[in-house]
């Protein structure tokens, strides 16, 4: 039966790329039949990656199937999962997110969890020499996923390793990191298609915080104004997203990835207290600008209070 190898909803570039490479190397190397598959649409950095290496969108799944043999790449979480995850057979778990419990398995499996900025430095590392024998498109991929994951080496969560990974693979392939990661970003800056909902929903994941759930929020841009000359939309659609989705609030934070800051949108008292309490800032309007932030993994999260 083939492997599925998925990443987690609202799938960015890494949760994009590094099932394309996991099952490359089951399939190539392992001799197993795998299928790399996603949660959803891919974001528009994640899209460009497909585009630009001429990758076949891998197809999209809502649910797996009891017994259904899969691997988990780039998070641990099960509200990042299928509905019926524990149901499936889950092979194995490679990611470098904070464990948050709550899985359960058929029996033993492997876990890989490193305090690394990207899944896709772990997966190489994991092949080892075998890595070697990665196809241009892999390495390019596994290169867009390492500088999507540290902001082209800006983010906090950037580590020694995976700066030097990808500037082995750029130089292998002959990229000039600089001018790659701009054409990244201004794909991924590119937000004119999406509705409000959608820019909600796009790189957003669900944490509890003072007994209130909360859906974060980013979105990762060189031109922070586009996302902001629409905020009074963009908090008019939390109020119905928070609905939908069965949170008590959304929170959008723009990452303006040149000046390493984010602005974070303020529509009401709770997120006022919230930024507040969190960051120690002082909110005057409907926004605060946050200095220095630049990742919801290693700067929001373990911040949010209330």
């Amino acid at each position: 039966m083939t492997t599925l190898v998925f990443g987690h909803k609202s799938p960015d570039t890494d949760s994009t790329g590094s099932p394309i490479l996991w099952a490359w190397y089951l399939n190539e190397v392992k001799g197993e039949s795998a299928e790399a598959v996603l949660l959803g649409e891919p974001n528009t950095e994640a899209a460009f990656l497909l585009k630009k290496w001429e990758l076949p969108k891998p197809r999209i799944i809502a649910d797996v199937e009891d017994g259904q043999p899969c691997v988990v790449v780039d998070t641990n979480n099960p509200a990042e999962l299928p509905a019926n995850i524990n149901g499936a057979d889950l092979r194995a778990i490679i990611d470098h997110h904070k464990l948050a419990g709550g899985l359960e398995t058929k029996g033993p499996i492997d876990i890989t969890i490193r305090p690394l900025a990207c899944t896709a430095t772990i997966l190489l590392d994991l092949m080892g020499e075998d890595a070697a024998n990665l196809p241009d498109w892999a390495k390019a991929t596994a290169l867009t996923c390492i500088l999507s994951d540290t902001l082209e080496f800006r983010s906090p969560t950037t580590t020694d390793h995976d700066r030097a990974v990808a500037e082995r693979l750029a130089a292998d392939l002959g990229i000039s990191i600089p001018d790659y990661a701009a054409e990244m970003f201004a794909a991924k800056s590119d937000i004119s298609a999406f509705s409000d909902a959608e820019l909600l929903r796009m790189d957003s994941k669900e944490y509890e915080v003072g007994g209130r759930k909360f859906r974060v929020s980013v979105l990762e841009t060189t031109a922070p104004a586009i996302v902001l000359d629409r905020k009074t939309s963009l908090m008019e659609s939390m109020t119905r997203v928070a609905e939908e989705d069965g949170v008590d609030q959304v929170l959008l934070f723009v990452v303006d990835i040149l000046k390493e800051e984010a602005t974070l949108l303020v529509p009401n008292e709770l997120v006022k207290t919230l930024a507040e309490k969190s960051f120690g800032a002082t909110v005057t309007g409907d926004t605060v600008v946050l200095p220095g932030i630049m990742s919801r993994k290693k700067q929001i999260i373990p911040n949010l209070t209330l």
